[in-house]
Order: C-alpha cells, then sequence, then structure tokens
C-alpha cells in the first residue's frame, strides 16, 4: 500500500510537470495575442518566448523533461527519450517526428509569430493614443 501511494504521488506531481510544459507551450505560442488586452503580460511573455526559441533553435532539451521524466520513473513508470515537443506534440503535427531542420522552423514561427504580433500590438496601441488625444 505504502509503494502505491508513492507510485500515485510521484505519478500526480509528472502529469503537474505536463500540464504545466503545456500551459508553458501555449502561452508562448500565443501569449503575445494577450498583450492586445494586457499590456504588462509582455514583460512576462518576451522571455518566455526567448527562451522557447533557445531551446529549438540549440536542439536543447527544457529542464522540464528530465524533470517529468525522473517523476515518473520514481513513479515506476517508462520515461522517455527527446524533449516535450518532440514526445507529446510531434506526433500530434508531423506523423514522422521531429527533425532538427523542423525544431530550426519551430524556433522561427515562434519568433516572427509572436514579432508580428508585437508589432500589431505596438501600432495598434500607438494609434489609439494617438486617436485619444485628438
Amino acid at each position: 500500500m505504502k509503494n502505491s501511494l508513492r507510485m500515485t504521488f510521484f505519478d500526480a506531481l509528472a502529469d503537474s510537470v505536463l500540464i504545466i510544459h503545456g500551459v508553458y507551450v501555449a502561452f508562448v505560442v500565443a501569449g503575445g495575442v494577450a498583450a492586445l488586452w494586457w499590456r504588462h503580460i509582455i514583460w512576462i511573455h518576451v522571455p518566455a518566448v526567448v527562451w522557447a526559441a533557445l531551446v529549438e533553435l540549440k536542439g536543447w532539451i527544457c529542464p522540464l523533461t528530465p524533470l517529468e521524466n525522473w517523476l515518473r520513473c520514481q513513479a515506476g513508470d517508462a520515461g522517455y527519450a527527446g524533449g516535450f515537443v518532440e514526445h507529446y506534440l510531434a506526433p500530434l503535427l508531423y506523423p514522422v517526428g521531429l527533425t532538427r531542420e523542423m525544431q530550426v522552423f519551430l524556433g522561427m514561427s515562434v519568433l516572427l509569430g509572436n514579432g508580428a504580433v508585437y508589432w500589431w500590438v505596438l501600432h495598434w496601441g500607438m494609434n489609439r493614443s494617438e486617436r485619444r488625444r485628438v
């Protein structure tokens, strides 16, 4: 019984890390849009985008991935090879798996997509403040 409780505890922690990781990825991809309404989020979002882009462009593994794997092993499950994107998202998006070229594409997409959103936020915000003065 004690071992079962320990396994359930570590499994729940691993699932929590997985959820946090997924929310982080969603925030990186779509968080710039939130800046249209909440400008203060930019100070959190920009560093998150830079980190995510570096991880993808450099081929690094996010520290949450080894943490999740360690927790899964503590729960008696098998860990997985590769990174979060490769293990959870690539099977949904790419049937053959994540290649280095896809990682570079994802990193550039994050930078360019968020750059376009921030250009829109700054442009829209400047126009809005100029309209208030008139």
